[in-house]
C-alpha cells in the first residue's frame, strides 16, 4: 500500500513539472499582488501550524460542542491578533482561514460597518470604540420569522415616547420575531435592529436601532428581551458552528439617540427630521458588502475546484492495457467539460470581485462628492453579480462533490461541509431571485430611456449601442475565430441587449407595466442574468489584456477567459440562436473549440489550482492534499471516528446478539 501512495504522489508531482506556466507568478495575478500572497500565505501557516485552530473533527462534535468550539477559536484568534499586533488586513485574512462560521463574522461584517454608514459621528465616537475592543459583540437584526426580502414588511415597531425621550421597541406578533441573525442566539450583547419607527401616530417606516440585548455583567437577557438559538441546520459541523437566533422585544425602552441618526432623526419633541446627508450613501455600505459576497464566491469555489482537481488527477479508473495503468479521471474528456468550465468560472468570478473592489471605492467617492450619476447602474451589477456568482458557486460545488466519485461524500472530503456551509450565501444579503428581478427593473428603465438620448453609463454602456446590436451578424466563420475576444464580447453584448429589448417590448403589451412584469418575470431573470454574464466576462477579457508578468501566465489565463466565455455560450445556446446573435453553425464552432481548449488546460490543470495557494489546512480535505497521498490519508481518517471508538459497537448486547441469536435459533429449526 505504501508503494502505491508513493507512487501517486510522483504522479501528482509530476504534474506540475508539466504546467507551462510560472506558478508563482500566477499566484500574483491571482491574488493582485506579491505583498497580497506574501500577507496570505503568512496567515494562513500561522493558523495551519496552530492546534487550536485544528478543525479535521469538526463534522463529528455535538451541536453544544461544537459551538464551544467557535467561542475558542474566536476568543484564540483574538488573542493572537492582539499579542502579534496584526495589521486589518492580516486579522482579516486571519480569521477567513480558521474557516468557521462564528458570531465574530456579524460584528465585523454587519453591525460595525452598519454603524459606520447610518450612525452620526456621535454615535460612531460613542459605540466604534467598544466593537474594536470587543467590548460589546453586535448582530444585525433585520429578517424576522414572516418576513425577509420585503423588508418594508417588517414589523417590530419603535414607538417614540415624548414623555420619557425613548424609543418603545415592541414585538406585536409572533411572525415579528427576529429570525436568522448570525450571533445573535448566544453571544451577541448588542444588536443593530430594524423597525418601524412610530412618533406622533405616524409610520416612518424601517429604521435602525442599537439595543442593548443581554447584560454586560453576567450575560443574562434583559428584561423584556427573550432571545435563543432557532437550531440545528443543514450538514454536519458546517453552518451550525453559527448561533442564529430568534429575538422577540416586550416593550423594551431605549434612549432616544440610540436610533441611528445619520440620515433622519427624531427631536425631544417627537417630530421627525431628515438630515442634510444624502439617503444614498447607505448604497456604499450595500456595494461593500455585494462585493465581499463575489470575493468569497471565487474563495469557496478555489477550494472546491482544487480538491476536484487534484483528485481526478490521482484517481485511475478503466482503460488498462495489457496489464498497464489505468486511466487517470483527469484524462477523461467527459471530466474536463465538467470541471474546467468551473476552475474557469473560479478565475472569472476572483477578477470580477476585483474589479468590485475598485468600483466599492469609486462610488464611495462619488456619493462624498453628491454625485449620483452611477448609482442605479452600481446597484444592478451587484445585485446581480451577488446572484449569479452564489447560485453559480453553490451547485459548482455540488459538481465537484459529484466529480469526485463515492469519496466525495466523505465528510473527510471536505466537500459536503464546503457545499452545506456555502449554500446560505444563495439566500442571504438578498435572495437570488429577488436580487435579479430587481436587475431586470433596472435593465427595463434604461432601455426605456434610450428613445431620448439618455446615455446609459459603468457596465450598461453597451445599450447606447442598440441600433448596431439589434442587427449585427457574428463574423465567426472557423472554430480559431472564437478566439478572438471582439468577437466573444460582441455575441454577449447582442443577446444580453437583444433579450432585454424583447423583454421591454412583451412587458409594454401587457395591460399594466406591473402586470407585464409579473406575467414576464421568468424571461427578465433570464435577460438579467444574461447581462450579468456579460459583465464577468467582460471583466475577465480586461484582466487578460493587462500587462501580466511570469512565463506563460498571460496565455493560461487567455485560455481560461475563452473557455469561460465558450461554455457559457454553450449552456445557453438556445439565447444566442433564439436572438439571432449567431447560427447553428457558429455554435457548433464554438463547442468544437472549447473543446480544444480543454486539451491546452489539461497540462496545467494542476498547477492552475495550486495558484490559489490553498494550505491543506483551509482546504480541509483528504482528496484535496498537496502532497497527493490521498489512499493512506482516507483509511487513517476513517478510524477516527467516533463509531470506531469501539470494536463491538455499543448496542450490541442490547440488540444485535438478540437479534442474532433468535436467527441461530430460527436456523436450527429448519
Amino acid at each position: 500500500m505504501a508503494m502505491d501512495a508513493a507512487a501517486e504522489v510522483d504522479h501528482l508531482a509530476a504534474e506540475r513539472a508539466a504546467a507551462r506556466f510560472d506558478v508563482e507568478e500566477m499566484k500574483v495575478a491571482w491574488a493582485g499582488s506579491r505583498h497580497a500572497v506574501d500577507v496570505a500565505d503568512r496567515m494562513a501557516r500561522l493558523v495551519a501550524s496552530d492546534p487550536v485552530f485544528r478543525k479535521d473533527n469538526r463534522t463529528m462534535l455535538s451541536r453544544k460542542d461544537l459551538f464551544k468550539d467557535t467561542l475558542r477559536k474566536a476568543a484564540h484568534a483574538w488573542r493572537r491578533i492582539v499579542e502579534l499586533r496584526l495589521t486589518e488586513e492580516e486579522a482579516n485574512l486571519l480569521r477567513l482561514y480558521v474557516d468557521q462560521p462564528g458570531y465574530v463574522d456579524l460584528h465585523w461584517g454587519m453591525f460595525v460597518p452598519a454603524i459606520k454608514g447610518q450612525g452620526t459621528e456621535e454615535q460612531q465616537q460613542k459605540w466604534l470604540p467598544l466593537a474594536y475592543k470587543f467590548q460589546i459583540i453586535g448582530c444585525y437584526a433585520q429578517t424576522e420569522l414572516g418576513h425577509g426580502s420585503n423588508v418594508q414588511g417588517l414589523e417590530t415597531t419603535a414607538t417614540f415616547d415624548p414623555k420619557t425621550d425613548e424609543f418603545v421597541i415592541h414585538s406585536p406578533t409572533l411572525t415579528s420575531s427576529k429570525w436568522w441573525p448570525g450571533g445573535l442566539g448566544k453571544a451577541s450583547t448588542h444588536a443593530v435592529v430594524y423597525a418601524r419607527l412610530i412618533t406622533e401616530g405616524k409610520d416612518y417606516g424601517i429604521h435602525g436601532f442599537i439595543v442593548q440585548l443581554r447584560s454586560l455583567v453576567d450575560h443574562s437577557p434583559l428584561p423584556g428581551v427573550t432571545l435563543g438559538d432557532i437550531g440545528g441546520k443543514f450538514g454536519s459541523g458546517a453552518y451550525n458552528s453559527m448561533d442564529n437566533g430568534v429575538l422577540q422585544f416586550d416593550h423594551v425602552r431605549i434612549p432616544r439617540d440610540q436610533m441611528l441618526m445619520r440620515l433622519s432623526q427624531v427631536t425631544r419633541e417627537g417630530k421627525y427630521v431628515h438630515s442634510d446627508v444624502p439617503k444614498q450613501l447607505l448604497y456604499g455600505t450595500m456595494v461593500f458588502v455585494r462585493q465581499s459576497i463575489v470575493a468569497d464566491a471565487s474563495k469557496a469555489l478555489s477550494r472546491a475546484v482544487c480538491i476536484a482537481v487534484r483528485y481526478s488527477a490521482i484517481r485511475k479508473q478503466f482503460g488498462s492495457q495489457d496489464g498497464g495503468p489505468e486511466t487517470q479521471v483527469l484524462n477523461y474528456k467527459t471530466q474536463q467539460s465538467r470541471l474546467f468550465p468551473l476552475l474557469a468560472s473560479a478565475y472569472a468570478f476572483r477578477f470580477v470581485g476585483d474589479w468590485l473592489n475598485w468600483l466599492y471605492t469609486d462610488v464611495t467617492q462619488k456619493l462624498e462628492a453628491k454625485d449620483f450619476s452611477t448609482l442605479q447602474e452600481a446597484h444592478a451589477c451587484t445585485a446581480g453579480l451577488k446572484a449569479v456568482t452564489t447560485s453559480v458557486t453553490a451547485d459548482a460545488i455540488e459538481e465537484c462533490r459529484k466529480l469526485c466519485g463515492g469519496h466525495g461524500y466523505l465528510n473527510s472530503s471536505g466537500l459536503p461541509e464546503l457545499f452545506a456551509v456555502y449554500v446560505p450565501a444563495c439566500t442571504y444579503e438578498g435572495d437570488n431571485v429577488v436580487l435579479l428581478l430587481q436587475v431586470a427593473r433596472i435593465l427595463m428603465k434604461t432601455v426605456s430611456q434610450l428613445a431620448s438620448g439618455k446615455q446609459p453609463v459603468g457596465t450598461m454602456a453597451y445599450m447606447g449601442k442598440v441600433q448596431y446590436l439589434m442587427q449585427c451578424k457574428c463574423a465567426v466563420n472557423t472554430a480559431e475565430d472564437w478566439l478572438n475576444p471582439v468577437a466573444i464580447q460582441e455575441a454577449f453584448e447582442a443577446r444580453a441587449l437583444r433579450m432585454v429589448v424583447n423583454c421591454a417590448q412583451n412587458v409594454s403589451q401587457a395591460s399594466s407595466q406591473e402586470e407585464g412584469f409579473y406575467e414576464r418575470s421568468p424571461d427578465l431573470l433570464e435577460a438579467a442574468v444574461a447581462h450579468i454574464q456579460l459583465i464577468i466576462v467582460t471583466k475577465f477579457i480586461e484582466k487578460v489584456q493587462q500587462d501580466i508578468p511570469g512565463d506563460g501566465v498571460k496565455e493560461q489565463l487567455q485560455n481560461l477567459c475563452n473557455v469561460y466565455a465558450l461554455y457559457i455560450l454553450h449552456k445557453h445556446l438556445g439565447d444566442f440562436l433564439a436572438t439571432g446573435c449567431i447560427t447553428p453553425k457558429q455554435g457548433a464552432l464554438a463547442n468544437e473549440q472549447v473543446g480544444k481548449l480543454y486539451a491546452q488546460v489539461r497540462p496545467n490543470a494542476v498547477a492552475l489550482v495550486d495558484a490559489f495557494n490553498h494550505t491543506d489546512h483551509y482546504l480541509g480535505s483528504v482528496l484535496g492534499r498537496y502532497d497527493g497521498n490521498v489512499y493512506p490519508a482516507l483509511y487513517e481518517e476513517a478510524w477516527k471516528d467516533p463509531l470506531n471508538e469501539t470494536v463491538v459497537p455499543e448496542g450490541y448486547h442490547e440488540y444485535l446478539r438478540p437479534l442474532l441469536k433468535q436467527q441461530l435459533k430460527l436456523s436450527s429449526r429448519l
